[in-house]
């Protein structure tokens, strides 16, 4: 294999390609991103057996071929390389060595060979269509920080993504939670995507889809299958297994009757949350809320550290209520809100509380109060 690639194009594909590969593992081959060239294009593959990227990258040609080099370090050198070089590549599969070029600069990179690399096997999937990536970014955004990092609920490790009804009619959604918090996103659904299976799609492949989401114009293919789910651009594919367990009925723990009703600017309230939280313990952050007539007060009460209060001006017009609520969960909900104001619906203190963002009723938050 002999090639010349702009570094620029190198070093985003190698990016790509190597953020997949975990830096902790017993399989050598693992740790090596897959170098093909061929026509005049180069592909770049990573993978941890789960994930799967292939990034693809314009390139000279000059003889054709594979190898493989440690993702990490290729990518270190090329990161450092000068703006604007011209990187050359050349593998005569005989030293076991990779030669890496540009100006002054040459790197001699010890290589695996590219039998051994592990191809994820394609799947037959049940449904393919397409979505904006503005859409999907917006689904997976507003929903990863309500996903479980306990190991033991493995099916709460990701986001749900389904076909569900709702009063607009059937919608692509995201869930997850980790029974503390839950949030439940909703877009219009994509021609094609109809049939498609429910999947859990796992954390990591949540993080790595984002990079491939920057692109507001982009056109995402989406191909799903009960075990595995590909999102692909022209130049980047992305494939994961999904996690192979039974999502709760999430219907459930959505309340439906919460009527007292408080409306709050979304800014003042994530910054107020913020301000009173610096006063409590790292454990618990715990924070009240007092409601009374167009009047909110937050309050944080550290016996060890001391105490903080702050009024807000909102409109609220129920019964009197104190309610408590970890500080980090509320923080996080209050700034998934994109528009101008948040709207909680309480019940009691000791329920499930509803937020949403104004009237826009395909996002929607719960999350569960704590004794203060």
């Amino acid at each position: 294999m002999k090639i010349s690639i702009e570094r620029a194009a190198l070093l985003r594909a190698v990016a790509r390609a190597q953020s997949v590969v975990e830096r902790r593992n017993t399989i050598p081959i693992l740790a090596n991103v897959l170098i093909e060239a061929e026509g005049d294009e180069v592909r770049f593959r990573a993978t941890d057996l789960d994930i799967e990227v292939v990034d693809q990258a314009p390139a000279k040609v000059e003889r054709a071929g594979a190898t493989t080099v440690n993702a990490v370090t290729f990518h270190e050198i090329v990161r450092k390389l000068p703006d604007g070089a011209l990187v050359n590549l050349d593998d005569d599969g005989s030293s076991g060595r990779v030669t890496v070029a540009a100006g002054r600069s040459t790197f001699a990179l010890a290589t695996l060979p590219r039998q051994d690399f592990p191809v994820m096997a394609s799947s037959e999937y049940a449904s393919t269509f397409e979505a904006p990536a503005a859409t999907l970014r917006r689904l997976f955004d507003k929903s990863k920080f309500a996903i479980s990092t306990e190991e033991t609920r493995y099916y709460l490790n990701g986001v749900y993504m389904h076909v569900a009804d709702s009063e607009e009619g059937r919608m692509l959604r995201c869930v997850a939670t980790d029974g503390h918090r839950l949030a439940r996103i909703d877009a219009a659904l994509p021609e094609g995507a109809e049939g498609m299976p429910g999947v859990i799609v796992p954390r990591k492949a949540v993080n790595e889809l984002r990079k491939l989401l920057e692109d507001d114009e982009a056109q995402i293919e989406v191909s799903v299958s009960d075990t595995k789910i590909r999102f692909a651009t022209p130049g980047i594919t992305l494939t994961s297994k999904v996690i192979d367990g039974t999502f709760p009925d999430y219907t459930r723990v959505i309340p439906q009757n919460n009527q007292r009703r408080l409306e709050v600017d979304a800014a003042d309230f994530a910054k107020a949350v913020d301000r009173v939280a610096t006063v409590s313990s790292e454990r618990s952050r715990a924070v009240k809320l007092q409601l009374d007539e167009d009047r909110l007060i937050l309050s944080v009460n550290a016996p060890d550290a001391g105490n903080a209060e702050e009024e807000l001006v909102v409109a609220y017009s129920d019964e009197r209520l104190e309610i408590g609520f970890n500080a980090k969960y509320l923080l996080e909900i209050a700034n998934q809100v994109d528009r101008e104001n948040a709207v909680f619906l309480f019940n009691s203190s000791g329920d499930p509380t509803l937020m949403r963002e104004g009237t826009d009723t395909s996002a929607v938050y719960v999350v569960m109060p704590m004794r203060v």
